[in-house]
């Protein structure tokens, strides 16, 4: 097996041609979600080679088929027993008792690099595989994914949420590269903190624009989707760009009449969003009071219709 501090520190390009430098590394994917096998096909164009993929579901066969043609479903001690490079690309929740249950096993090799794509934890999670041997990394793809060869394209510039243990940090980071990505150093402690923001701002994201759109289809909108499109593309650039002074709307403005119609129309039409809609107007107001966007004597009134419509929601 390759020593990971050989590998070599690269710009995030990759092959024209995998099959025309050897593989240095076979790689298994336990765990065929949405993840794993964009990654073990990342990696299989760094020249790579992948060998085996455990997944349980219909949809995880087929993910790995498509992405990962040609290499054998197996169980997940058979992955480890293949692989140079084991991907454990699980839920958070599972992580934890599935290392244990490795290290109990005895499955794992000396000098076997073990990554997990968790964003929650760092490399000490793997402590139980560490003492067995293993190579402990945390390689957190700051992506959302689809679960199609798409992925893999948008691996190209990504960053990626990287802890491990100082004398592994090079051979981490490489990885990343290799993979078209861009390391950035978590701290152990913070990993928690670093989960919660990018929850925060993707996750979420994707609830305030589904509801968004729903609303706009009983507004009459026909293509919810193209009018928001360009609307959200801006706020997106512009926050990115400038932060707080990005705000806008009519609760950066300070106009409580308004919302307070918007929250009327809301309980109308569509209860289930009003608890969101004032936590989000609530944060809003105190950011924009904070970076004096919002004037003190606007904001009385429209917090008081906040805190009203709160009361009403409880």
């Amino acid at each position: 097996m390759t020593s990971p501090s050989q590998f070599p520190r690269s710009e995030p390009s990759r092959p024209t041609d995998p099959g025309d430098r050897p593989a240095r590394l076979t790689v298994g994917v336990v765990g065929a979600g949405r993840v794993g096998p964009a990654l073990a096909a990342s990696l299989q164009l760094a020249g790579h080679r992948p060998v085996a993929v455990s997944g349980v579901s219909d949809a995880s066969v087929r993910r790995a088929a498509t992405l990962l043609p040609d290499v054998p479903l197996v169980p997940p001690a058979e992955v480890l027993a293949r692989a140079d490079l084991v991907l454990l690309t699980v839920p958070d929740d599972v992580l934890p008792t599935l290392v244990e249950g490795f290290a109990e096993a005895g499955v794992v090799r000396p000098g076997q690099l073990v990554v997990h794509t968790s964003g929650r934890y760092g490399a000490r999670v793997l402590d139980p595989l560490l003492r067995a041997g293993a190579l402990p990394l945390a390689l957190h793809p700051a992506m959302t994914f689809t679960g199609t060869a798409v992925d893999v394209q948008r691996l190209a510039g990504c960053s990626f949420g990287v802890t491990a243990p100082e004398e592994l940090r090079l051979a981490a980071e490489a990885l990343v590269i290799e993979m078209g990505g861009e390391p950035e150093w978590i701290d152990e402690e913070k990993r928690p903190l670093y989960h919660a923001a990018l929850a925060l701002g993707a996750n979420h994201l994707v609830t305030l624009v589904a509801q968004s759109m729903e609303l706009l289809r009983d507004a009459g909108v026909s293509a919810p989707d193209r009018m928001l499109g360009p609307l959200l593309g801006a706020a997106l650039d512009n926050a990115l760009r400038s932060g707080d002074a990005a705000l806008t709307g009519p609760v950066a403005r300070g106009d409580a009449g308004t919302v307070a119609a918007h929250v009327s129309e809301l309980r109308k039409h569509a209860p289930q969003t009003v608890a969101g809609y004032l936590a989000m107007a609530r944060a809003t107001a105190d950011r924009a009071l904070a970076h004096g966007l919002l004037k003190p004597e606007l904001a009385e009134d429209l917090l008081g219709v906040l805190a009203t419509g709160a009361e009403e929601t409880r």
